[in-house]
């Protein structure tokens, strides 16, 4: 007991800091190592098996991160770099906003606003797979899609609720909670999409199109007011417009941010062609053929080489940013398990009633809370979901329905917190209150999330 009253006060302590505005990596990686030294101090646990002790219990401390910085940047590293990189670079090219203009068109032709507003929740939470910034993707909407369905005769906030949520879903292949959640399970990131994702997505972002559909047009007509101000050539500024400019390319560009996905699965379901095709060959393999397609189009060496300088960028960028809190996430998870928290938990979690389904509504309760708070699905999916397997071994269920939901549930709820990036970057750019539009979010992302654990029990449990 002792070990868990630690646990709470660490975890307070950790979402009053990330409140603050503090760096997640840090915080998480001085709350790991608080915890483990106590654990220490109070004789609680080991930090690491005989096998893997440096023979001193405290420099174990230091070691198990150093163990965990081997381990995750050599494989789940490396495949959050290149994928990083790439989408990076179809930025810098202008493919992704080619791929957006592109997909967005038929939409504009439709009259009915609010199946227009509908079908845009669907077309974004698809396109959002091939684009990593969900508040970059969102200042893009805001650009491309914002506008034609203010004009359309939806109002500014039921327009910002639904762009605002195109990345909810954050599923897909290429995203590093999902590789991370993939890993963790013991599977590919492919299978566990194919497997996993796309049964529980597809149903998931229904209920959000669905919902988008009844509630911003029942809320529309409740609230005339709100549908004031369809003057839009203002809703998104000079400088953001300007922002999401893109270099003219010709159209086949908008299939280049999705070439990774097409050989991954191509390859994937195909296997009399007898090649294995990873996510990191799929992804260098697309890299070498944009860079070839750019020296054909511009014949010219020198820009092709300067360009895949954003592929660079972009690698650096992720390895400090997303690896980094992977592994502080983990040094975070490692405390909270030595000191015995977890072990705890759940056993006052059975002594209560408490099955293996009733660990998962806690954890995806622990995950909405969190994220609500930090404004971070992924920190906070992150933190926690390293705890998925233990808890899943201790609770007799199976690792993916802890993980899967704790996966879904951490974007979902990024679109409900006020404070996070892409509500205040969306809020921001049509003039509106970010505490608004998450009222605006609040039906559809709740629906979608309870049709999400739903679907996860129906098919997995």
């Amino acid at each position: 007991m002792l070990g868990l009253l630690i646990a709470i006060i660490v975890v307070a302590w950790v979402a009053r800091f990330v409140l603050k505005k503090y760096p997640a990596q840090p915080v998480l990686f001085t709350a790991g190592i608080v915890m483990m030294v106590l654990t220490l101090v109070f004789g609680l646990g080991e930090i690491l098996p005989a096998k893997q002790s440096t023979g001193s219990p405290w420099l174990d401390i230091i070691q198990s991160i150093s163990l965990a910085f081997s381990s995750r940047a050599a494989k789940l590293g490396m495949i959050i770099m290149l994928i990083g990189g790439f989408s990076k670079y179809m930025d810098s090219i202008g493919a992704s906003t080619a791929l957006v203009r592109i997909a967005i068109k038929p939409l504009k032709k439709l009259g009915h606003p609010y199946m227009v507003l509908a079908l845009t929740s669907v077309l974004g939470n698809f396109l959002a797979m091939f684009i990593s910034s969900a508040s970059g993707f969102g200042l893009l909407l805001m650009v491309t899609m914002y506008p034609v369905l203010v004009r359309l005769g939806v109002s500014r906030i039921a327009a910002c609720a639904v762009i605002a949520t195109t990345s909810a879903p954050g599923w897909g292949p290429a995203g590093a909670d999902n590789i991370f959640a993939a890993e963790l399970i013991g599977m590919e990131i492919v299978p566990y999409f194919m497997q996993y994702q796309v049964p529980v997505g597809l149903c998931t972002i229904a209920a959000l199109a669905i919902s988008h559909f009844f509630v911003q047009k029942h809320l529309d007509v409740k609230n005339p007011d709100e549908m004031a101000g369809k003057d839009v050539s203002a809703a998104v500024t000079a400088e953001q417009a300007k922002a999401q400019e893109a270099p003219a390319v010709p159209s086949f560009y908008a299939l280049l941010p999705m070439l990774p996905l097409i050989l991954v699965l191509f390859f994937g379901l195909n296997e009399n062609t007898g090649i294995k095709m990873d996510i990191n060959l799929a992804t260098l393999i697309s890299i070498f053929l944009t860079m070839l397609i750019e020296f054909l189009r511009h014949r010219n060496g020198l820009k092709a080489c300067k360009d895949i300088g954003a592929f660079w960028n972009g690698m650096g960028l992720q390895m400090a940013t997303v690896v980094t809190l992977v592994v502080a996430a983990e040094t975070f998870s490692k405390g909270l398990i030595s000191l015995g928290a977890i072990d705890t938990l759940i056993t006052s979690a059975q002594n209560a009633g408490f099955g293996g389904i009733g660990m998962m509504f806690v954890f995806v309760a622990i995950i909405i809370a969190a994220t609500l708070i930090t404004g971070s699905g992924n920190a906070t999916f992150f933190a926690f979901v390293p705890l998925a397997p233990k808890v899943a071994a201790l609770s007799g269920i199976a690792p993916v329905l802890l993980v899967l939901p704790m996966n879904f549930v951490s974007n979902l709820a990024r679109s409900l917190s006020p404070i996070a990036a892409v509500m205040i970057v969306v809020a921001g750019a049509a003039g509106l209150s970010p505490m608004d539009l998450a009222k605006r979010t609040f039906i559809p992302v709740a629906v979608a999330t309870v049709v999400n654990i739903a679907v996860t029990l129906i098919l997995f449990f």
